[in-house]
């Protein structure tokens, strides 16, 4: 699609951003209102060039703020457990991505193997795509985007067993 803007609406993804630049929105719907009652484009296109123009910039530096937010104050200690973890997962290979959301950290290859929380000051909980694993007093089953889950309250914990778990979950991905 973006191959086609030029095309299909006459200008740019970059010259599309100056437009939108000159006419500050707050929220997604807004920005795409605008495109598509002043400049005529179709809800597709309007929609990509919004989330675009809402990502440009703030992708790089919102991945470390990102994982400042959610270790900060009381979770601030849990950092170490988060930092190593994340460091046991580009271990595996250059496919790893690491990337950080509003409320966790996902572990991805082709698709997400794992995903990083600290729901609470106590503990870092990391959820596991392992499809057949037996469930164990350690590596509980979960629902959601993860069939199990670990909770992690010292950096200890993050030992080769936890470890084997996610390398396996990476395989999987």
């Amino acid at each position: 699609m973006i191959a086609n803007l030029p095309v299909k609406t006459g200008r740019s993804l970059e010259e599309w951003f100056v437009v939108l630049d000159s006419r500050p929105y707050e929220k997604h719907g807004e920005g795409l209102t605008f495109l598509k009652t002043e400049h005529g484009l179709s809800h597709g296109f309007a929609n990509l060039i919004v989330a675009r123009h809402r990502a440009r910039g703030s992708a790089a530096a919102s991945a470390s703020e990102l994982v400042d937010a959610q270790y900060a104050g009381s979770k601030a200690p849990l950092r170490p457990i988060y930092e190593r973890l994340a460091a046991a997962a580009r271990e595996f290979g250059e496919d790893v991505e690491i990337a950080p959301k509003k409320t966790g950290v996902s572990l991805r290859r082709h698709k997400q193997f794992a995903v990083i929380e600290a729901p609470s000051s106590t503990r870092v909980q990391l959820g596991i795509n392992l499809r057949d694993a037996e469930p164990t007093e350690r590596l509980r089953l979960a629902g959601g985007m993860c069939t199990h889950r670990v909770d992690v309250r010292s950096l200890d914990e993050v030992d080769d067993e936890l470890v084997s778990w996610m390398r396996e979950a990476y395989g999987l991905a």
